[in-house]
C-alpha cells in the first residue's frame, strides 16, 4: 500500500481532519451591516439593565459595538457573532484599542447555528423575519429570564414587555420564554 492511498483510507475513514483554516466558506450574511448608533447602544444595555455578572451576546454583531460598550460600561463579558469575516476583523480591530480585550470576544460564526445558551442578554439589529426565525433558538436555548434587547425590529406577535424610544429609533424588550 502506497502512502497516498494510505492517507486517502484515513481520510475515508474520517480519521484525518481537515485543519481548520480549509473549512468551508460560511454563507452570505442575511441583512447589510448598518452600525446602531451609540445613543441606542447605552438605551438598550441600560434597557437591559447589565451588570459586570452578566455576558452579552450580540447576534450580527458588525463592528463590535455593543459587546465592547458592555465590558466598558458595565463590567460584563461579552461575545459578538458575525458571519461576515470583514465585520469579525473591524470588531477586533475596534477591540484592540478598547481596554477590555480579556472581556470580549468575536467569533466568525452563524447566529443560528452557533451555541448562545451561555447569554443572560441577547442584543439584536436584524431584520423581523430574522428575529422571527431566531425565536425558536432564543427559547430553546437560553435559560428562562435571559434578557433579549432588539433596535428596530419586533418578533412579530411576541408582545416585548417594553418599548423604548430613543430619537426616533425604536427598541424591544423581552425576557425569555418569549411567547
Amino acid at each position: 500500500m502506497t502512502v497516498r492511498s494510505l492517507f486517502l483510507l484515513l481520510v475515508l475513514a474520517g480519521a484525518v481532519v481537515a485543519p481548520a483554516s480549509a473549512q468551508a466558506p460560511l454563507r452570505s450574511p442575511d441583512v447589510i451591516f448598518v452600525p446602531t448608533p451609540q445613543e441606542v447602544v447605552d438605551a438598550m444595555l441600560k434597557l437591559a439593565k447589565v451588570t459586570k455578572n452578566d455576558v452579552v451576546y450580540d447576534l450580527g454583531s458588525g463592528d463590535g459595538r455593543i459587546p465592547i460598550t458592555a465590558a466598558k460600561t458595565y463590567g460584563a463579558r461579552g461575545v459578538g457573532i458575525d458571519i461576515d469575516p470583514q465585520r469579525i476583523k473591524e470588531a477586533t480591530e475596534n477591540l484592540k484599542t478598547s481596554g477590555v480585550g480579556e472581556r470580549v470576544k468575536f467569533l466568525n460564526q452563524d447566529l443560528f447555528t452557533t451555541d448562545i445558551s451561555e447569554a443572560t442578554v441577547v442584543t439584536l439589529y436584524l431584520l423581523p423575519s430574522l428575529n422571527l426565525k431566531l425565536l425558536p433558538k432564543l427559547n430553546k436555548e437560553l435559560k428562562p429570564g435571559t434578557r433579549i434587547v432588539s433596535h428596530a425590529f419586533d418578533m412579530g406577535d411576541a408582545k416585548p414587555q417594553e418599548t423604548l424610544n430613543v430619537n426616533g429609533r425604536t427598541v424591544y424588550f423581552w425576557t425569555t420564554p418569549i411567547k
